[in-house]
């Protein structure tokens, strides 16, 4: 059988690295990289670091509009599903790579199944609520990282093609911390292990407004302890645009790390503050308090079970929210127990 993945931004990397490797001697699995992500620490190092297999082909779209670079994407896809002919084309969480994949692969009727099916927020002014959802509608096979998940596939009407395989961030995880988890990476110039917070703010709710990017850092630089915020080059680029100073009262600006160095500095903190999804789950799977600043999360049960709270329009209140008290101790296990990828590939193998 012959499987074709197609990623495009760090997250998906991350969640193609235990794919891969369940792939082995199980089928063909060649790699599509869009170039959605295209600096060198968001795109190359993740598969360096994570072993993941050199992509057999690299669209290298790069950044721009949400229509531009999708219409960017769709046109090269198409091509390499019509070369390739795969038995699946594989999609991963919600990105822009994620719909111009599930667009290209029914137009030409290859088979098409969605990884991390079932997420939603319920935002629709998020542009990746109208990618997962579209792409689940899409997608001959759903591929559930949760019940919660499973529940939100039924109630649109596609139990019959979903299946639970559990969260393949927890596999590719759990397995980064054990290999990193003696090391101390470098922080900052003035920032200790244990005595820090890990930040990451990139969604466009919260950073193209400057009267709402302001008051976020402004929050941030009144924190009792420093604050390592981890700068995308789209959150710098407009800072400078916007004159705001990043570098201010508590935060100390730094590159984006790679994934176990993130791993790592997440280990070694003393909370998260982020708008990102993925960077919850892994904050409540190594056991440190998140705060989110959105509205909403697609991963509820990091909510329901006191280790993430969100934050949205009364950023007043970050500062005591931020430095609460450590959650009470969970044994719960809602993204399963890091055998996810061997469950996505026998799922895969078995349908067609």
């Amino acid at each position: 059988m012959r499987i074709l993945s197609v990623v495009g931004a760090r997250p998906q990397f991350v969640k193609l690295a235990p794919i891969a490797q369940a792939m082995e001697g199980k089928a063909e699995h060649l790699i599509v990289h869009t170039g959605q992500h295209y600096d060198e620490m968001m795109s190359d190092v993740f598969f360096t670091d994570l072993g993941i297999p050199t992509p057999d082909f690299n669209l290298g779209v790069g950044s721009g509009k949400h229509g531009k670079q999708t219409g960017a994407m769709l046109g090269g896809l198409e091509e390499i599903f019509e070369e390739v002919r795969p038995d699946w084309v594989l999609v991963y969480g919600d990105t822009n790579s994620t719909l111009a994949a599930a667009v290209a692969a029914v137009k030409i009727h290859v088979p098409l199944a969605h990884l991390e099916a079932g997420l939603r927020s319920f935002n629709r002014r998020m542009p990746e609520e109208h990618n997962r959802v579209l792409t689940d509608h899409a997608s001959d096979l759903l591929l559930a990282p949760t019940e919660v998940a499973m529940q939100h596939l039924a109630t649109e009407g596609l139990a019959d093609r979903s299946v639970l395989v559990g969260d393949v961030m927890t596999d590719v995880l759990f397995r980064t911390r054990a290999a990193v988890q003696s090391r101390t990476e470098a922080l900052p110039s003035g920032v200790e292990p244990g005595n820090y917070y890990i930040s990451t703010i990139h969604r466009p709710d919260n950073t193209d407004d400057p009267v709402r990017l302001k008051q976020i850092v402004d929050s941030l630089a009144s924190l009792d302890r420093p604050v390592v915020l981890l700068a995308h080059p789209r959150l710098v680029d407009l800072a400078r645009r916007h004159g705001l100073e990043l570098e201010t009262g508590a935060v100390r600006v730094a590159s984006p790390l790679a994934y176990p160095q993130l791993i790592n500095a997440v280990m070694n903190s003393v909370g998260v503050i982020t708008d990102s999804g993925g960077l919850q789950k892994e904050a409540f799977l190594l056991r440190v308090p998140c705060t989110t600043i959105r509205p909403e999360t697609e991963w509820v049960e990091t909510v329901e079970l006191g280790w993430n709270v969100l934050v949205s329009e009364n950023l007043t209140s970050l500062a005591s929210v931020v430095q609460r008290p450590t959650p009470d101790p969970t044994t719960a296990a809602p993204y399963g127990t890091g055998e996810a990828a061997g469950a996505v590939v026998s799922a895969l193998l078995e349908q067609r």
